[in-house]
């Protein structure tokens, strides 16, 4: 794959930003060069156990220091393998991976739920037009800070702890938001409430797709979704998240 490479990357710093939430920054030079806001990269254990790469969202770019940050959730014990990880420790690392966000708009509205919330920071910071961020979580924000550099900043949470009580929709709504694009990441109900959203309101919308990877490279069809069109790889109605995605606009897919 063209720009992509398996590297062994330097952990520069790791941050504990919740009791399962992490921030980790790792140094290499030629992965940072060729990433772009929503592609992510496939992180490989340690232990030998396991064998498949964990599939971890960009949260920021650094190209000018060659660094990545990788802010994740400890879900397995993949992920808490990495939690334990310390300044100056290694990891192997293949990236940067998958189709990102497409850069275009003049008054967007930039959406994350939960653990795809990392992957619009780097979007954030890379728009460049009115920016309008509407962030959910079910209870304890993360992050939510360092969007306000980059535009005004919305929460939903579930139980009303933290701005409009309920989900990102109802937040846009409450808050009487608009823009000519949306941008998204989280969970598939979320995702498909922004879907709905967006052909409610005839308004374009990209998504950022979330899924259990195998490969990372879109050879072994683990991570499928249903398309509109037929794939030209399988000549079946689908798409690989992790090859032709994870970003696809809504209406080339089904959630």
């Amino acid at each position: 794959m063209v720009g992509t490479l398996k590297k062994t990357a330097v952990i520069t710093s790791q941050v504990q930003l919740t009791e399962d939430v992490f921030s980790m920054w790792i140094q290499d030079n030629q992965i940072a060069a060729a990433a772009n806001p929503g592609q992510f990269l496939s992180l490989y254990c340690k232990n030998g156990n396991r064998l498949l790469p964990r599939p971890i969202s960009i949260c920021e770019i650094d190209k000018e220091n060659g660094k990545l940050r990788l802010v994740y959730r400890v879900v397995g014990n993949g992920t808490e393998e990495f939690s334990r990880y310390k300044t100056s420790d290694t990891i192997d690392v293949l990236g940067p991976l998958g189709n990102g966000f497409c850069l275009e708009g003049k008054k967007a509205i930039l959406i994350g739920g939960g653990i795809g919330i990392p992957p619009m920071l780097e979007l954030a910071k890379q728009l460049n037009c009115e920016k309008k961020i509407v962030l959910g979580y079910r209870d304890i924000t993360f992050l939510n800070k360092e969007f306000e550099t980059y535009g005004e900043v919305y929460i939903s949470t579930e139980n009303g702890s933290t701005g409009t009580k309920g989900n990102v929709i109802d937040a846009i709504k409450a808050n009487g938001l608009e823009g000519d694009i949306l941008f998204a990441c989280g969970p598939a109900p979320m995702l498909r409430g922004v879907q709905a959203y967006a052909k409610e309101t005839g308004i374009k919308a990209q998504l950022s797709m979330e899924e259990r990877m195998a490969c990372g490279i879109g050879a072994c069809l683990a991570c499928v979704c249903k398309s509109r069109e037929k794939d030209h790889h399988t000549n079946v109605n689908n798409k690989r998240i992790c090859k032709d995605g994870p970003v696809f606009y809504s209406d080339e897919i089904e959630i």
